[in-house]
This record gives structure tokens, sequence and C-alpha cells, in this order.
């Protein structure tokens, strides 16, 4: 066991000293061919990639991999961070790689504990984020039921499930790991839309030796491929359906987000066309900005939904699509054509009667502008601008509105409190003004939220819709952490979503968090209580009678400090200030108003397929068409 110790530590120092297995074997620090186990051999793979950071819980499936990173860990090459919940793991692996472009490996054992990482998985599969996933495997031999293996007497069942999510591979032959690490870089790090990797290790495969493995066949991280149509012919048919249509709406979804402003505001300016963002890119172009309606779809806005609805052409960047992005299919009912931008065909193939560009966003968008350039541009209707801008008029006087009015009575709480527009107001405008990055959860709180943001630049704020995963925002700022404290987030919660995964109270104090919960109380799922009223005019079995006390509870966490956030805008602020000042992770807990006075929430604009609106929804997009 020494000399395998041994020799794991000269080849993490090799590595640490080369950055790749390449450089080591051609500088000579690093025979080519070296005795290694299956363990070191996925570590080794993943650093030779540039995966630094492993997140997640060992368990009885994965001990030997935990052995391998030890070593890894002291020579310095990795940090291995342990937490209290395999869903935590994925979402701060999921943020590490949206907002800091670093990818990160999850590790589990086997059974439930990968069953926790892969549910959390949806996040970075619904977002196009590349994490790998290392899940402990019941052993290939089969000598009998493993424990927490899916009891059925089947091979490969964890293999098959996980395929079903995304791109999967079981470790039977440790030889196979070569194959395994090219498949996982290619859609980790190769695809422009990335995807999670599941890598299934079974139990007596880590430990086994490989001879003379030959250390040039491990592959490195691949460089991003962006494609852009060679095609003249769409580039062509493009122009001039942009030249000849006059009621332009630009419509951009996450896929949009490596645009460059610069790009982007070139664009709008040569195709003279209002501009409309999905919640995941705020601050693409600046919400004060002349042409943004700001945010369109479901729970979207006067002035966004207004302008998706009325255009005669819509110009779709970087979306698959989503039911609440295009209010089920319903949102362009009078533009008589879509121009759909995008690197992925599948989501190119969205629409009927559509222009499909495929390619690169930003690439795209520059090509366009520059062949609109030389046509001449193209010019809006007066009448069209005009109206768009009345309708941002009418939307910002809306919002204001419920800003003027922050106080509430609550029949629940049987006292006046915050409404959650005004809160989340209060709260945008401190974390905007002390450049604090803004997280939302999943729910009532987010839908708010992304009517309120208001960012002038992107990358400022993240709302996670692709799989509107309930405690994304709280478990994502260890990612906060894990990269050393670069920035300071701010994640705005409902006590819905914080009570499905407070883990965070533990690991913030473990690992150095410095940041601050948002917990938003209304004791209740509001979203769901909301769409009840809407739909039925009852609600049902959405809320609670259970008074907690969330500044207690966070305290029980030595580390953790917990304030109140009050009952009114002063009150709120002077938390706030308190809250940020402390050196660690402060929860502020806000009491927010819940009932069916307007002035409590900011409304839904949009068409849903949901619930009982279903017939009609669905009728709806068969007569539009697209």
């Amino acid at each position: 066991m020494s000399e395998l110790i041994e020799n794991r530590r000269k080849r993490a120092r090799a590595l640490r000293s080369c950055d790749t297995l390449k450089a080591a074997v051609e500088e000579g620090a690093l025979d080519a061919y070296q005795d290694i186990s299956l363990s070191e051999a996925v570590v080794l793979g993943l650093i030779n990639q540039g995966v630094r950071h492993f997140i997640g819980i060992f368990g009885h499936g994965t001990t030997d991999v935990g052995e391998a990173l030890r070593i890894y860990e002291e020579e310095g090459l990795v940090r291995v961070t342990n937490v209290r919940n395999e869903t935590e793991a994925s979402h701060a692996a999921a943020m590490l790689r949206w907002k800091y472009h670093q990818t990160a490996a999850v590790f589990t054992s086997i059974g439930p504990g990968a069953m926790q990482a892969a549910a959390a998985s949806l996040v970075p599969l619904s977002d196009g984020l590349g994490v790998y996933y290392l899940m402990g495997d019941e052993t290939t031999e089969d000598e009998g039921p493993n424990m927490q293996q899916i009891p059925r007497r089947e091979q490969g069942l964890f293999l098959r499930l996980l395929s079903s999510l995304g791109p999967a591979y079981s470790l039977h032959t440790p030889e196979a790991v070569f194959t395994a690490l090219k498949r996982g870089d290619a859609v980790v790090n190769g695809m422009q839309k990335s995807s999670p990797f599941f890598l299934l290790l079974p139990m007596n495969t880590q430990p086994r030796v490989m001879q003379h493995c030959n250390l040039l066949e491990f592959p490195e991280r691949s460089p991003v491929s962006k494609v852009i149509c060679a095609e003249e012919r769409p580039f062509d048919e493009a122009v001039s359906l942009i030249r000849s249509s006059s009621r332009i709406t630009v419509k951009t979804g996450g896929g949009a987000a490596g645009i460059s402003p610069e790009v982007l505001d070139r664009f709008l300016s040569l195709t003279d066309a209002v501009y409309v963002h999905g919640p995941q890119v705020p601050g693409l172009y600046p919400a004060s900005g002349p042409r943004n309606m700001t945010v369109g779809g479901s729970k979207g806005s006067i002035s966004g939904n207004y302008a998706m609805e009325s255009c005669d052409l819509l110009i779709a960047v970087g979306t698959r699509g989503v039911c609440q992005w295009d209010s089920s299919g319903t949102a362009f009912r009078s533009a008589g054509k879509i121009l759909n931008i995008n690197c992925d065909y599948g989501d190119l193939g969205q629409y009927n009667r559509s222009l499909r560009l495929q390619g690169d966003a930003e690439a795209v968008l520059r090509e366009l502008s520059s062949r609109l350039e030389k046509a001449g541009g193209a010019k809006a209707d007066p009448d069209w601008m005009a109206s768009c801008h009345q309708k941002r008029a009418e939307w910002d006087a809306y919002r204001q509105l419920r800003y003027d009015h922050p106080v509430l009575f609550d029949e629940k709480w049987q006292k006046p409190l915050l409404t959650q527009p005004a809160a989340i107001k209060a709260a945008v405008d401190f974390a905007d003004a002390h450049g604090c990055i803004k997280i939302f959860d999943a729910g009532d709180v987010q839908a708010n939220g992304f009517q309120i943001t208001a960012d002038e630049m992107p990358g400022r704020t993240f709302t996670e819709t692709g799989a509107s995963y309930m405690g994304f925002a709280v478990s994502s700022l260890l990612a906060f952490a894990l990269e050393g404290g670069k920035d300071y987030p701010i994640a705005f919660s409902g006590d819905g979503s914080f009570l499905m995964t407070p883990q965070i109270l533990s690991d913030a104090v473990q690992h150095g968090l410095r940041g601050m919960i948002l917990l938003f109380d209304n004791r209740r799922m509001a979203a769901i209580t909301g769409l009840q009223y809407a739909q039925y005019g009852v609600p049902f079995r959405t809320d609670d009678q259970v008074e907690t006390d969330y500044v207690k509870m966070a305290e029980a966490f030595r580390g953790v400090k917990g304030f109140y956030g009050g009952e009114s805008i002063p009150q709120l602020k002077q938390a706030l200030e308190e809250a940020f000042a402390f050196d660690g992770l402060s929860v502020v807990h806000i009491p927010v108003y819940f009932g069916t006075d307007e002035l409590g929430g900011l409304g839904v604009f949009g068409d849903w397929n949901v619930g009982n609106n279903c017939e009609h929804v669905q009728r709806t997009k068969h007569e539009i068409g697209f």
C-alpha cells in the first residue's frame, strides 16, 4: 500500500508542475507507462481535463475513489468538498460552471445518494451546463444483491436509468476509462450546449490496477466547438425577411447568455427591433435601454408580452422554447414568421414557418449585422415603436404602484406585512448598490424577482428557470465559497424552497461562505396557491399553519447569523445593512403578505398550459400554428 501511495504522490507532483499528463511525459517527469487503479485513473483523467473541484458525499460505493482523491488533494491538485446532501453538491457544481465556467465533479455513493444527485442534475441538463457525476454502482460479478442497488435481478439498471436523463457510461472494465473520458469531455466541454455526464463506477472495478497504463491515452479538455451555418442562402433570406418586416421583436433565451452586449446592441439598431428577454438573461441589453420591453412569457410583463404578441417577425435567439418562455406556444399571435437562431438543431425545429439559422448566437448575429449594414438596415413602423414605449411606461407605472404601497394586512399573520414585490424590490436595489450577485429560487419569489430585476449588465442575476428547481439558490451559494469569495452572493428564497434544502446552514460554516439568504416567508407554496386561486377560485393543501422562528433556526448553527427583516421598508433596509456587515452566512427572515389584493403581486400576462387552462391554451396554439 505504501508503494501505491508513493507512486500516486509522484504522479500528482508531476502533474502539478506540468499541468497535463502529456507535458509530464514529454518533459520526462513521468514514464509514459504506469500501473494505475481505475479510481486513480478517473481522478487523473478529470484533472487532465481541468477539473479541480470534487463535491459530494462518500459512501461504501465510492471509498476507493475517495482514497485516490485524498492523495491528490494533499498534493494540492484538487479541492474535495464534503457536503450534507447530494442535491446541494449538484447545485454547487452547476453554479461553478454557470458563474465561473469551472467544470466540477459531483461524487456520490450507490443508490439513494446517486438518485439525489440525479434528480438535481435536471438543472444542468435543462440549462446546458457541463458537470461530471461520479456514482458508485453494483459489482460486475453479480455475486448477489448489492446493498442499495435497484432491487431487481437485472443487469445495468442504474446505467439504464441514468441514460434516460443524459449521456452515461459504466466502467465495467477499467481499460474502458479512456473511452468514457473522451465521451464525457465531448458533452461536458466540447459541445456548445453542454450536458452533464454520468460515470458509473462498479465497486469491484474501482481498485483494479491497470498494468502499463499509457498516460498519453488520457484525453485533455476540448475547446468549445462553436458552429455557424456555412450556406449563403439562409443569411440572404434572413436579411430579406428582416428588411420586409416593420414590427420586429428580438427575444433571447439562456443560449444567448454568451453574446456580448455590444453585438446585441448593434443588431437591435440595424433591425430597428424592440427587445424582450427570458428570465435567465437580464442585463444582456440594459434594463434602461430604449428598446428593452423587459421580460416576456407566461409570467411576463405588460410591455414584454405586448411586444411578443404584436410583432410581425419574431427573432428568437438561443432558446429551447420552454412553455413559460413562449406562453406554451401562444405568444407570437401576429407574427407571420420566426427567425430562429440556435446552435442546437433540435431547438431550431421548435417552430413551424421558421427560418432556421444554426450556429453560435454571437457569430450569427455578427454575420447578420454585417449583411444588414451593407443592405441599409431595417426601419420599424413609427407607430409600432410608439406603442411599445407606451406599454413599457404602463409596465413601469404598474410596478411602481406596488412599490408605493409596500404593506398590506395579512390574514394568516394577523398584522400588516411587506408585500413580496416591495420587499424584493428593496433587496434588489440593495444588492445592486453593493455589487452583489442575485440568485432567485424557484416559486413565487423567482417569478416576482424576474419581473422586478432591472440589470444594466449581464451576469449579475441567476434565475434557474430551466428546471425550476426549488432550493437551487440557497444550495448554489456554496460555489461562491469554493471559488474563494470573489463575489458576495444573495439567495432570494421562499420558505418552501428553503425548507427543502436547508443544509447550506451547516456547509456555509464548514467551508467559509460569506453571503446572505433572504427568506421571504408567507407560510405556503405561494406560486401554486396563486394558480389554484386563478384556475379554481380556492386553494387546496398548499399552505401551512406552522410559525417558524427562522432567526433562531439560523443561529442554531454556530457561525450563521440571523436577522429579522421587519415589517416596513426602513426596517428591511436596516436588516440588510447589518446582515451584509456580518463576516459569514447571514439569514434575513422577511414575513411577506399573501392574499387576493392585486397590489400584493405582479400578476400574470401570458398563457400557460397547466390545469384547466390546458384546453384553451392548446386550442390557441393549434390555431396559431407555430
